[in-house]
């Protein structure tokens, strides 16, 4: 059957509905421009463009416009289209990662990008130079995989599969014992028998088996015992030997880096030696001057041996790079280097040959230029790849953090432990418990069951304080247990993890490319091309001078004739420019500030989120958990009708129990109070149950129609509201509570005043926003008296109250048409649809985990100081940014015209090629190592010296 796009129907008169997701932007300025460029296509009969959710739906006719059309538009208007297609129950998208090795510009990584788009099911891709990795969204109904990977390796460089899908509850496993490619499909059929196994794939030649999973019913030990005991104890599993991590190929590029420096630098030697120090030497000089063939000297000889293998064995990764790029129509900074080598060492032969056949001729070679070249160069990348790979380091230790094996125990019917069990950590399952001793770390995700204990989270939530643990507590995988053992029962393993999540969240950051990038790859376009034109015009320009007697005759050093001076000004130009500062100024930049985020609590989802946040000057804060505790208790109780308090709290319970509101569970923990008996109350069944968002809840109990919520709810439904009722809610306000009306039955029954106090060092906070000239805003749902307490509490002016969801996403929009680039902090379900609306969302991360999601950063520790970290984080790595292209920039505009010998005239200075070589591999060395500065980042002095309550805060 044919898929047709989502929610696509043809109407007798033949009108069409397509629906789009459309990523990028920020405000109704862009949902207005998208929609108006939509319109105006032939054959649109309706356009709508929804910013909060990212959707376009369009009605056209298909005799006029189709929808490939549509979505062009919207993309040249700027933003990221894609045709939401329609659901069915298998997966038509799914997300692929690659490893590309050989990309040595943005050029490269462009060249890359625009293949994988031109592939049919790819929906999207993204390539990043400074991670050397591809993350692609494609249909894997329409494309595969290796599909994916043929494309890169057109295109000239090697691809590695890094992971398909999500990946989540999948193992790879290798079996020792396989003799027969019957046997491992036997070991197949006996695997994908097993219930909760989705998929097995089998790669014979290095029996190893990739298994998905519903880790919920299965898990990797039943997979090993079902291998082990299908072959009569012939086979061994075990998990696969992790050889391909980022961590293991960023030591193998650095270990071929420095391999082939050394090697060039074993016949370089000679060669510079030969031609810049025993020329100097009387004995030796005569001995190279001995000729051998005409006028070709033993010297000469000697350099064109040793020089050889450089040029064309070590140095062949640039010729392979040449070709392919050319092949493929772009070119790269393989291409500048070719070209200049080449240049020096033919030019070199052809002296070399004429000298050999003529008896006058005094040749000149320069292939001391060509090694000296590449050699340079090579030294450059390597340390490139050292400096690019600290900057992945912050992601290298979050990995590194869960420990290697577990101690799994095994309870018999009674409860007691009969079996203890060290196990690999990535063989626990859901379930499982596991012994964590203390100083160990904690292995997965799971609650503790028994014991009590302090535990270190500092290394995931950036809180340097231990967070004291006893049974029911939650524990995260990765974290250290101080002083207490304690048994927890696993509850999200492996790639599902916190760890895990966060590590993906990270390294997807850093895939993410900045806005300010995208004129870096504009120019990277025409750059090299550019460059060539430069270097054969300035060739050109100085040997007609020569010529043509444009300078005088002095000016030509006694080594060299007009026509070489030409030639070494045109390699220099060719030489000295450098693509590849330009590609990892940003990148570099975006991947350290990330990682230095991540290991302060601080995850920023990419270069987007850093570039809109360094932007920030007006923040929306949201009450309930980010201005305050989050943690509201219920202080009192007032009733309007007779009965017991007891019987009042479990009607009001019960109605609340399926809420997910911080105050609705307020009042359930304040209710078990009269059921301390009762480890886990049973509350009266619910019928009708009805949540009115950022207002309250309806639901009936024991047959009594219940109404729990705000005045505004209580004079919707028709229920008067005592004066008495109306003073004790007044009371409560200005106390900085809430007060929550109960109607049972049509009739206000009683009042309950829940307070959620204020965060400590919340007014700190805000003042020093203010001297960083970033307003502050409150929005809340809850009630004015409240709210206007709480923002006179912590020095905020501009308050909304009683705000649903909608009207939060309202005020953020309505700041954003008033020119701000708006932040919104919140915590809830119902700040979502502010989060998405905002320039840039700010998630507490104690909150849901939707606000999580729908956040472009997170704030791990839950404290508002982060706030002012997230934002100054993101402009020192955006300052680190401009000086970065400022150097880059800086350095081609300077380079060239020095290369191109402009100082020459006036002083007799000029760059010798092998000069130019080494300050081109300097620079982009240089561009790397100031980003890796950013390792070095302190908060704001101003919230080391901050003091809340007399306590100095620490970070």
């Amino acid at each position: 059957m044919p898929k047709y796009p989502k929610g696509v129907y043809v109407s007798s008169n033949e009108e069409k509905k397509a629906i789009f997701t459309v990523n990028g932007m920020s405000c109704s300025a862009c949902a207005g421009s998208v929609e108006k460029a939509t319109k105006r296509l032939a054959g649109i009969k309706e356009a709508v463009v929804d910013l909060l959710n990212n959707r376009a739906q369009v009605i056209f006719y298909p005799s006029f416009i189709n929808e490939e059309t549509i979505r062009e538009t919207i993309e040249d208007v700027g933003f990221q289209a894609t045709l939401i297609t329609e659901e069915t129950n298998d997966k038509t998208s799914q997300v692929c990662r690659i490893r590309i090795k050989g990309m040595t510009c943005t050029s490269c990584s462009t060249t890359v990008e625009s293949a994988l788009q031109l592939i049919p099911g790819v929906q999207k891709a993204r390539v990043a130079l400074a991670t050397e990795e591809a993350e692609i969204q494609y249909d894997p109904w329409i494309s595969t995989y290796n599909q994916l990977l043929e494309s890169i390796e057109d295109t000239g460089f090697e691809a590695i599969l890094i992971s398909t899908g999500e990946d989540r509850s999948k193992i790879l496993l290798k079996v020792d014992g396989v003799h027969t490619d019957n046997s491992m499909t036997i070991i197949e059929s006996s695997l994908r028998a097993l219930p909760g196994v989705e998929d097995v794939d089998i790669d014979p030649e290095l029996k190893k088996l990739s298994v998905s999973y519903k880790s919920d019913i299965i898990g990797p030990r039943n997979f090993i015992e079902v291998i082990e005991s299908t072959g009569s104890g012939q086979f061994k599993a075990m998990i696969f030997p992790e050889g391909g991590g980022k961590q293991s190929h960023r030591q193998e590029e650095i270990e071929y880096c420095r391999r082939s420096f050394l090697w060039s630098l074993v016949f370089t030697i000679p060669v510079f030696l030969t031609s810049m120090v025993f020329m100097y030497i009387p004995g030796l000089k005569d001995g190279l001057d001995i000729k051998v063939v005409n006028m070709l000297s033993i010297g000469e000889i000697l350099r064109w041996v040793l020089s050889t293998p450089v040029q064309f064995i070590i140095g062949r990764r640039f010729y392979s790079g040449s070709y392919k790029a050319l092949r493929h129509g772009s070119a790269t900074m393989d291409v500048l280097i070719a070209l200049g080598t080449n240049a020096a060492y033919f030019y070199s032969v052809y002296s070399a040959f004429r000298a050999a056949t003529s008896p006058t001729f005094k040749s000149t070679d320069f292939f001391e230029t060509s090694s000296m070249l590449i050699s340079f160069i090579l030294l450059g990348k390597y340390l490139e790849v050292l400096a690019k790979g600290k900057t992945s380091e912050a992601i290298a230790k979050l990995m590194n953090l869960t420990p290697e094996m577990a101690t799994l125990l095994q309870f018999d019917d009674e409860g007691n432990v009969v079996k203890e069990e060290e196990i690999d950590s990535r063989l626990i399952q859901k379930n499982d418990v596991i012994r964590i001793l203390p100083g160990a770390k904690v292995a997965c995700d799971g609650f503790v069951i028994w014991g009590q204990s302090h535990v270190n989270e500092s290394m995931i939530t950036g809180e340097s304080r231990p967070v004291a643990k006893k049974k029911g507590d939650m524990v995260i995988g990765g974290t250290m247990n101080e002083n207490g053992v304690l048994h927890i029962r696993a509850t999200r393993v492996g790639s599902e993890s916190a760890l895990s999540q966060i590590v993906r969240l990270v390294e997807s950051a850093q895939m993410a490319k900045a806005p300010v990038q995208k004129f870096a790859d504009r120019i990277s376009k025409y750059f090299v091309p550019l460059v060539i034109i430069l270097s054969v015009s300035t060739w050109l320009a100085w040997f007609l001078a020569g010529k043509y007697d444009g300078y005088p005759k002095s000016w030509i050093p006694s080594s060299v004739d007009s026509f070489q001076l030409a030639l070494q000004f045109g390699i220099s130009v060719m030489v000295i420019a450098c693509p590849c500062a330009l590609g990892l100024a940003t990148p570099t930049a975006v991947m350290v500030g990330t990682g230095v985020g991540a290991s302060r609590g601080v995850l920023i989802k990419g270069g987007h989120a850093l570039e809109s946040a360094q932007k920030v000057n007006c923040i929306v804060f949201d009450k309930t958990g980010t201005l305050t505790m989050g943690k509201p208790v219920v202080v009192t109780t007032r009733l309007f009708k007779s009965m017991v308090l007891r019987q009042f709290y479990e009607l009001v319970a019960a109605a609340e129990l399926n809420s997910e509101h911080p105050l609705a569970k307020a009042i359930v923990e304040y209710a078990k109070k009269f059921r301390e008996d009762e480890e886990n109350p049973r509350w009266p069944e619910v019928q009708d149950f009805e949540s009115i968002t950022g207002h309250g809840v309806k639901a009936v109990v024991h047959n009594k129609k219940l109404i729990v919520g705000n005045k505004s709810l209580m004079l919707d439904e028709g229920i008067s509201v005592p004066v008495d009722a109306d003073e004790i809610l007044a009371e409560a306000e200005e106390l900085a509570q809430t007060g929550i009306l109960v109607s049972i039955d049509g009739v206000l029954s009683g009042v309950v005043a829940i307070s959620d106090p204020v965060k400590p060092g919340a007014r700190e906070i805000i003042s020093l926003l203010k001297t960083m000239k970033v307003e502050s805003k409150l929005v809340t749902g809850d009630n004015w008296g409240t709210a206007n307490a709480i923002a006179k509490e912590v020095g905020i002016s501009d308050v909304i109250a009683e705000a649903k969801p909608e009207d939060k996403a309202e005020k953020v929009k309505e700041l954003q048409t008033l020119g701000k680039v708006v932040a919104m902090v919140g915590d809830g379900i119902n700040d979502s649809p502010a989060l998405v609306a905002a320039d840039v969302g700010m998630a507490i991360g104690a909150g849901t985990d939707i606000a999580i999601e729908s956040a472009d950063i997170v704030l791990m520790k839950s404290n508002l100081e982060d706030v002012i970290t997230a934002i100054d984080l993101s402009r020192r790595t955006f300052g680190r940014i401009r000086l970065n292209y400022f150097w880059a920039f800086g350095y081609n505009l300077l380079g060239i015209p020095i290369a191109a010998g402009a100082l020459f005239p006036s002083t007799g200075f000029r760059l010798p090629p092998w000069v130019a070589g080494a300050a081109m591999a300097a620079s982009s060395v240089s561009v790397v190592c100031s980003s890796l500065l950013l390792k070095n980042y302190k908060r704001p002095k101003k919230l080391d010296n901050l003091e809340i309550g007399g306590i100095r805060v620490e970070s």
